[in-house]
């Protein structure tokens, strides 16, 4: 990865991709900034002295023309709904690999359907390589191993601070269309906030609700357990007042609707500060259960949000330019093991 163009970082204009453009650059790196926003990529690949490149996430072939001399792509442009689906596939035409930093469970099943013509290009299609999934689909993976033949698994995440401007628009997308959980195997639409149950989280009981969190989609291939819900935490009348609301949900779903929300996000949402971002922390646990009634709990901690997804997903290319990586769609456990969370600096798993 020292090698100039190695990799490309899209999206590095927004707050996460510009986190990781510093924190890559700080380490000696000279990734290619790219975006479609010329003025903001050049701005940036000025300042951090990388190579840049400009152009729009359209079709396919179109994105594959701008991957000359790449190796990987960290795709960071979310919401990913728009973006990731594009930007895999010109990678399987161009033999380019592909990783980004999505939460939605549409884009990491979309990323496994892929899996045959990932395989036959000889690339490697890692989606979620950030805060989501990556700790949560660890200890997924460290609890099945603990409990070989688990068919239910709850897992549950508490975050502080605000959202970035995209992970507040992939929120905004995903509210009308309600919750997600995976049932015998299959991914169920259940509604919003369909369950609530108190998580023993390590610092204490936390009331929490079920959301569509991307490990709905991974922890599936990570641990083939066929059962599967997500909870955040999140006070009890904040739960309540969701619960009223949520017949009114649908009125988001419209695109003029969307586009009205996206553009007060885009000017009313820059991101948590970075002084609030240093003291932010990760709470996870995980519980998996087996036919017999046996079960296995564990708690993770973990840096917070933003500081994490950039050391996970330089730490998800390092090993993929380094070509320790199968050809083919996985989760970042699968790929890369279920202890990979724990290398990350800060970060800590105690099993009841």
């Amino acid at each position: 990865m020292n090698r100039q163009g190695d990799w490309l970082l899209y999206g590095a204009s927004g707050y996460t991709g510009r986190r990781i453009a510093e924190e890559a650059r700080r380490r000696g790196l000279r990734p290619i900034l790219a975006g479609r926003d010329a003025l903001k990529i050049k701005a940036l690949a000025d300042r951090l002295e990388c190579p840049a490149r400009v152009f729009p996430v359209r079709s396919a072939r179109a994105i594959a023309e701008n991957l000359g001399g790449v190796r990987a792509v960290l795709n960071c442009a979310g919401p990913f709904s728009a973006t990731a689906e594009p930007m895999m596939d010109a990678c399987l035409a161009a033999g380019v690999h592909y990783l980004d930093v999505t939460g939605e469970i549409a884009v990491i099943e979309a990323a496994a359907a892929r899996h045959d013509r990932a395989v036959t290009a000889g690339v490697s299609l890692i989606p979620a390589v950030g805060f989501d999934v990556v700790p949560s689909d660890c200890l997924a993976g460290m609890l099945a191993e603990r409990l070989p033949g688990a068919t239910h698994l709850q897992l549950a995440l508490r975050l502080t601070g605000p959202p970035s401007p995209g992970t507040a628009k992939t929120m905004l997308e995903a509210l009308p269309r309600g919750g997600r959980a995976r049932i015998a195997g299959r991914i169920v639409r259940v509604p919003v906030a369909w369950k609530t149950r108190e998580i023993p989280f390590r610092d204490g009981p936390r009331s929490a609700v079920t959301i569509p969190w991307g490990d709905v989609g991974s922890a599936w291939y990570t641990t083939g357990i066929p059962n599967i819900e997500v909870y955040l935490a999140m006070p009890a009348p904040q739960i309540r007042r969701i619960r009223r609301l949520r017949r009114l949900l649908p009125l988001l779903r419209p695109k003029p609707i969307q586009g009205f929300c996206r553009f007060w996000i885009d000017r009313l949402v820059h991101g948590p500060a970075e002084e609030h971002v240093a003291r932010t922390r990760g709470s996870f646990w995980g519980c998996v259960t087996d036919p017999a009634g046996r079960s296995i709990e564990a708690t993770l901690e973990t840096p917070g949000g933003y500081p994490l997804t950039v050391a996970t997903a330089l730490a998800s290319l390092e090993r993929v330019v380094a070509g320790a990586t199968s050809p083919g769609f996985s989760t970042p456990a699968k790929a890369f093991g279920s202890q990979f969370i724990l290398g990350i600096p800060g970060t800590d798993v105690l099993v009841a």
